[in-house]
This record gives C-alpha cells, sequence and structure tokens, in this order.
C-alpha cells in the first residue's frame, strides 16, 4: 500500500513578485467578509513571504506583535495596518462600490 504525504499549503511561499503580492491583495480585499479578517491573513502572508524581522525593523513594531496582530485571532489597529502596509511597499486607496451589475470606477 502507497502512503501519500501532504504538506500544507502557504501562500506566502507563491508571493514572489510584486504582480503576485498585487493580485493576492486585491482578491483577499474583494472577497473579504467584512471584518477584514482575509485582509489582515493576506498582509500576514505577504508579511511571512518578504521576512518578518525586516518587517519589524521597517515598522518599529516587535517582531512577536506583528505576528500576533497578523494572526488568525488577531486584531491589528488601523495605525498598525497601515504602518505594515507601508513597510510592504503596499498603498492602502478607497473607492465607491459600484452598484450591482454596474463596474466599479478604475483606480488611479
Amino acid at each position: 500500500m502507497r502512503t501519500e504525504r501532504f504538506t500544507r499549503w502557504d501562500p506566502a511561499d507563491f508571493l514572489e513578485d510584486e504582480e503576485a503580492v498585487r493580485l493576492y491583495i486585491e482578491a483577499c480585499a474583494a472577497e473579504d467578509p467584512g471584518d477584514g479578517s482575509l485582509i489582515r491573513a493576506a498582509l500576514g502572508d505577504v508579511a511571512r513571504a518578504r521576512g518578518m524581522s525586516a518587517l519589524a525593523r521597517s515598522t518599529g513594531l516587535s517582531r512577536e506583535g506583528l505576528y500576533k496582530a497578523l494572526s488568525p485571532g488577531g486584531n491589528p489597529t488601523f495605525a498598525t495596518v497601515l504602518r505594515v502596509a507601508k513597510a510592504l511597499g503596499l498603498r492602502i486607496s478607497f473607492r465607491p462600490e459600484a452598484p450591482r451589475g454596474e463596474r466599479a470606477p478604475a483606480s488611479r
């Protein structure tokens, strides 16, 4: 009998360039249920892909604090989300949602 081995799939393993990061963050933001859980998870995945220690130095936050804030049970402040996004080279923007059946305005 042949035994199969499975490894845990980790999105951080596939966030190798800026385009992959952008698409991943956008997809998570679009699918977020409204509580920020997918956005928080996406930021955590990008942070792990880039290196949590380097991110801690860039944000001035502790490595342990970042892991806690970006963990599934974490509840980071908006200020922390902004610091993490900026340190990762990401820009947070807001635009109106399109009414059903219409396309959202193009981002600039």
